[in-house]
């Protein structure tokens, strides 16, 4: 780390709607020079996972440490869907606040309320101007220099989200003409292994590659201001994505499209600095993202006092610093290689319940509304890419259209089972459901036990047992109310007098971490 007497600073830099499509990642059809060099400064992890594929709920774990279930930012924070992360949670802002670090946020937020991210510095913006971005941060890092305090800053880069009209990603918004982006052509992009190859979609793709090179030249904007105040000798630099690209089969999606994303860190320090270029395969969570910063500033997690300490949950992600080095899987006594999820809304109308937990073999979904359809984000469905694929469907022997995302079958997208279980080593874009294979089974119970022994652990109300919260109602079995244990409730056998009955696994009480309000 940086010497002892040197402050230690922390740039975060948050793009939107990114997913895996870099340069650096092996996207050789996009021009990203910027997160590139960072990359190749720093280390960048092949295996980090956000929680939630959602914009809100996913920046919400980043800012916490915590997952969307236990913070309270179930779904999108604006306009109609107005989901707020709950008022007892610490969050970033207030952690280093507390530390005395002067701390702020350029350009998207997309979290509340304001109370409870009480960034000092608060500067939003839905522009995509990235000169505007890295100008602020400008102002903010020479603050910093006048009253010669440590900062944490984060840059939410609005690109490359989608705009307002059915197949663009603001590369026509008056203030961003002027920014020179490379010349894309609908010939040259390469199709992601999770959609199916149409006219629309090399279309999109042309757009959307532009916006990232315009994001990644707002990266180098803003690492610039940075350098020329000196200050990059002392400053963790993170560079990360909300969530999947913005295409179905991806965003909203705890499949690896939509939750598998980049992360690339850079540390500063002289001999404590980070190896240059290192490749990291170890498993990591964005939950990890804020005890990582924690540690980075010196502190113990365990010592931050804020004015919600002592009744936000206690964050459940590690301090990934120790293991930046590392080129190889390092040995579960170590570096535990499993990571976990939980996504309930994306906006209002999207309620679709899944939680997740994946090694480094197989990943298993546990679908809690699963009798319901998998809805479709608006901005998603009502893109160009979906209308061009929806009507791509080709004829099988039953006359019948089937419509293919990728290798997915669309009836299977948007009709899933109760569980999920994935062979990732021979299927990687998780589309052979090995739930029902016999085969599978001592695996299946694995996954399945681990996953609700960790939403027992994180009062997960999501837990449920016959149709109902085995954690809301824990007060009530207490008082000799039995649940079957069963997923969901069957009203041709709805009796709970015959077992077997449902029984938590852990020995902390279910309702633990709940908050009682009102």
């Amino acid at each position: 780390m940086a010497g002892d007497g040197q402050k230690k600073n922390v740039l975060l830099m948050v793009a939107d709607d990114l997913g895996l499509m870099l340069g650096c990642y092996g996207l050789g059809a996009i021009q990203t020079p910027h997160v590139d060099k960072l990359a190749a400064e720093g280390t960048r992890f092949t295996h980090a996972f956000a929680s939630t594929a959602s914009c809100s709920g996913s920046r919400s774990t980043i800012y916490t440490g915590l997952h969307t279930h236990q913070n309270g930012q179930y779904g999108l924070q604006q306009g109609w869907c107005h989901f707020q992360t709950h008022e007892h949670i610490e969050t970033a802002p207030a952690v280093f606040n507390a530390l005395g670090y002067q701390t702020g946020i350029v350009g998207k937020v997309h979290v509340g309320p304001r109370d409870v991210y009480p960034w000092e510095w608060f500067a939003p913006s839905l522009s995509r101007d990235v000169r505007t971005n890295a100008a602020e941060a400008g102002r903010f890092f020479d603050k910093a220099l006048e009253t010669g305090r440590p900062f944490h800053l984060t840059v939410g880069l609005r690109d490359p989200h989608r705009d307002e009209t059915r197949g663009g990603f603001g590369n026509d918004e008056d203030d961003v003409r002027d920014i020179a982006v490379p010349d894309y052509k609908p010939e040259d992009v390469e199709i992601p292994p999770f959609l199916s190859d149409v006219p629309e979609l090399r279309t999109e793709l042309v757009e959307y590659y532009k916006s990232i090179s315009r994001m990644d030249l707002g990266v180098g904007l803003i690492l610039e201001e940075l350098k020329k105040r000196g200050l990059d000798d002392s400053t963790l630099v993170i560079f990360m994505s909300d969530n999947g690209a913005p295409f179905v089969n991806s965003k909203t999606t705890l499949y690896d499209a939509g939750v598998r994303l980049p992360l690339v860190v850079r540390r500063p320090g002289g001999e404590a600095a980070s190896a240059a270029g290192v490749v990291n395969p170890n498993m990591v969570s964005f939950v990890d993202v804020l005890p990582t910063c924690i540690a980075w500033a010196g502190a113990r997690d365990e010592d931050v006092v804020t004015p919600n300490t002592g009744k936000s949950p206690r964050r459940v992600g590690r301090p990934f610093l120790d293991i930046l080095d590392a080129g190889e899987v390092l040995p579960e006594d170590r570096w535990p290689q499993r990571v976990f999820g939980s996504h309930t809304f994306h906006e209002v109308q999207n309620y679709w319940p899944t939680r997740f937990l994946r090694d480094r073999r197989y990943k298993y979904h546990r679908n809690i509304a699963w009798r319901l359809d998998f809805p479709f984000a608006t901005d998603i469905y009502s893109s160009l890419s979906w209308e061009g694929i929806r009507n791509s469907g080709q004829p099988t022997s039953t006359d019948t259209p089937e419509v293919m995302l990728g290798r997915r079958r669309l009836r299977s997208y948007i009709f899933r089972g109760p569980e999920e279980l994935f062979d990732l080593e021979r299927d990687p874009e998780e589309v052979e459901n090995l739930a029902q294979d016999p085969a599978s089974a001592g695996v299946l119970a694995k996954m399945r036990a681990a996953l609700e022994l960790w939403q027992e652990e994180t009062g997960d109300v999501w837990l449920f047992r016959d149709g109902v919260s085995a954690v809301t109602t824990s007060p009530a079995q207490r008082s000799g109310l039995q649940l079957p244990d069963r997923f969901d409730f069957d009203p041709a056998r709805p009796g709970n007098a015959v077992g077997p009955h449902w029984k938590p696994a852990s020995a902390k009480a279910p309702d633990a971490n709940l908050v009682e309000f009102g």
